[in-house]
C-alpha cells in the first residue's frame, strides 16, 4: 500500500508540473526531492548528488552528444539535396513517386542523424516545395514528410534506442540490428500507402512537365542518370558502412563507433560539399551542445527518480501484480501500448523512454517477452506520437518549414501514417522474429 500511495502522488505530481509547462528535467527533479521527504529517511537526501552523478558516470552516454553531432553536421550540409535528388530517379515514375522519394531520402538520412526532427526539416525543405511545383496535394506532400522523420529514431543509430539500452541495461548493439528490418518495412509500408493515396485521388498524371493543373508531373530520367545518381549516395553509405562495421565487428564500442561517424561526417562535409564555414561549424556546435545537454539532463533527473522508486519498490511491486493478474498477456500488452500512445500526445520520446521504461520493463520480462523486441516496439510506438496532436513534433517541424500550407491539411496527411505504424506493431508482435532474428544471428 505504501509504494501505491507513493508511485500515485509521483504520478499526479509529474504530471501537474508538466502541465504547468516547467522543463521536464527540471519537473523530474522536483518530484523526486519532494518524495524523499515524504516517503523516505531524511538520511538518503544527502546520496542526492552521488545519485545524480552516478546517472551521468556511463562512458555509453558519450554516443549520444556524439551521434547528436553528426546528424547537426549533415542537416547543416546539402546532403539532404543530394539524397531526394538521387532517390527522385530511381523512384519518381511510381504513382506518388516524389512523396515516396522523400520517405526514401528520409530514411537514409534518418541512419545518418538519429533525429526525426532533423530529418523531417532537412528532407522537407526540400521535397515538399518540389511536390508542391510539381502539382502533389498538400496531404501527400506533407504526410509523406512527416511520416518519414518519424524513422530517424527507430533506424540505427537512434537516440531513442540508445537511452532504452542504458536505462533497462541492455545490449545497444542488438537494439541497433533489432532496428535494421523493422526500419526498412515500414518504410516500404509508407511507400505502400503513399501508392494508394495517390490512386485514391483519382488525379491526372503526366510525364516530362514542370508543372500540371490536374496531378503530379513527373519527371523523366535515363538509366545513366540513376546510376549517376549512386555517386552521390555513395559517401552516406560508406559512412554508416564504415559506422555499422566497426561497432558489429567487435572494433569499437558505441560511443566510439559515434565519434568515428562524427568525424567522418565532418570530413565529408568539408571535402564533398566544401561547404562548412567556421561560423557555420560554432552554430552547429552550440546547437548540438544545447539539444545533448537537454537529453543529458533528462537522463540524470530520470535515473533519480528511478532509484526512488526502486527504494519505494514501485516498478516490483507493480509488475508483481500485473503478473499475477489473470489476464491474457497480450492484453496487457495491448494496454501499455495505449498508456505510451497517450504519453506521446504530449511528451516526447526521450522523456517517455526515461521516464517509463525502468518501470515497464520488469512487467515485460516477467510476462516472458524479449527486452530487444519490446524496445523496438516502444520505439515504433514513440513514432506515432510524433505525429499525433496536440504535441506532435513533426508536425510543428513540417508547419515552421511550410507555413502556407493549412494545420489541417497536415493532419489529414498525416494521420493515415498512425494507422500503418500501428499495423506495424501488430505485425511484428505476430512475428517477433522479425525484430530478433539479425540480432541473435550476428550477436546471439
Amino acid at each position: 500500500m505504501h509504494s501505491l500511495v507513493a508511485g500515485i502522488f509521483m504520478a499526479v505530481a509529474t504530471l501537474v508540473l508538466l502541465m504547468a509547462g516547467m522543463p521536464i528535467a527540471f519537473a523530474l527533479g522536483i518530484v523526486a526531492v519532494a518524495t524523499i521527504f515524504i516517503f523516505l529517511e531524511p538520511a538518503q537526501f544527502e546520496l542526492l548528488a552521488n545519485f545524480i552523478y552516478q546517472s551521468l558516470d556511463n562512458f555509453s552516454l558519450l554516443a549520444i552528444p556524439l551521434f547528436v553531432l553528426m546528424g547537426a553536421i549533415f542537416a547543416g550540409s546539402k546532403a539532404s539535396i543530394d539524397l531526394f535528388s538521387a532517390a527522385q530517379k530511381w523512384v519518381g515514375r511510381l504513382p506518388g513517386g516524389l512523396a515516396i522519394s522523400s520517405v526514401a531520402a528520409s530514411a537514409l538520412f534518418a541512419a545518418l542523424s538519429g533525429s526525426s526532427a532533423a530529418t523531417a526539416a532537412a528532407i522537407g525543405k526540400v521535397a515538399i516545395p518540389e511536390m508542391k511545383k510539381r502539382g502533389y496535394s498538400n496531404p501527400i506532400a506533407t504526410g509523406a514528410v512527416v511520416a518519414g522523420g518519424t524513422l530517424g529514431i527507430l533506424i540505427p543509430p537512434s537516440v531513442t534506442l540508445i537511452l532504452y539500452g542504458i536505462a533497462v541495461e541492455q545490449s545497444i548493439g542488438q537494439l541497433f540490428l533489432g532496428g535494421i528490418i523493422p526500419g526498412i518495412i515500414l518504410t516500404v509500408m509508407f511507400c505502400i500507402w503513399i501508392v494508394i493515396a495517390t490512386l485514391l485521388e483519382r488525379r491526372g498524371i503526366s510525364v516530362g512537365g514542370e508543372t500540371a493543373e490536374n496531378g503530379p508531373v513527373i519527371a523523366d530520367f535515363s538509366w545513366k542518370d540513376r546510376f549517376k545518381s549512386f555517386l552521390q549516395v555513395f559517401p552516406f553509405v560508406a559512412l554508416l558502412v564504415a559506422i555499422l562495421v566497426s561497432l558489429y565487428g567487435g572494433f569499437a564500442t558505441p560511443s566510439e563507433a559515434a565519434a568515428v561517424g562524427a568525424i567522418l561526417a565532418l570530413i565529408m562535409v568539408v571535402v564533398f560539399y566544401r561547404s562548412m564555414t567556421l561560423k557555420k561549424m560554432m552554430n552547429i556546435l552550440l546547437e548540438s551542445t544545447k539539444e545533448s545537454t537537454m537529453i543529458l539532463l533528462i537522463i540524470a533527473f530520470s535515473f533519480l527518480i528511478g532509484t526512488v522508486m526502486s527504494f519505494l519498490s514501485i516498478p516490483q511491486d507493480l509488475a508483481g501484480y500485473i503478473a499475477g493478474l489473470n489476464m491474457n498477456k497480450w492484453l496487457i500488452l495491448l494496454f501499455i501500448n495505449l498508456f505510451l500512445l497517450l504519453l506521446g500526445c504530449f511528451l516526447l520520446p526521450v522523456a517517455i523512454i526515461l521516464m517509463t521504461a525502468p518501470i515497464i520493463y520488469p512487467i515485460i520480462t516477467a510476462l516472458g517477452f524479449d527486452p530487444i523486441w519490446f524496445g523496438v516496439i516502444m520505439t515504433i510506438n514513440m513514432e506515432m506520437g510524433l505525429i499525433t496532436p496536440p504535441v506532435g513534433l513533426n508536425l510543428f517541424v513540417v508547419k515552421g518549414i511550410a507555413p502556407d500550407i493549412p494545420t489541417s491539411e497536415i493532419l489529414k496527411g498525416s494521420l493515415p501514417y498512425i494507422i500503418v505504424i500501428g499495423l506495424s506493431i501488430v505485425l511484428f508482435s505476430i512475428f517477433p522474429q522479425i525484430v530478433t532474428w539479425l540480432p541473435e544471428k550476428l550477436m546471439g
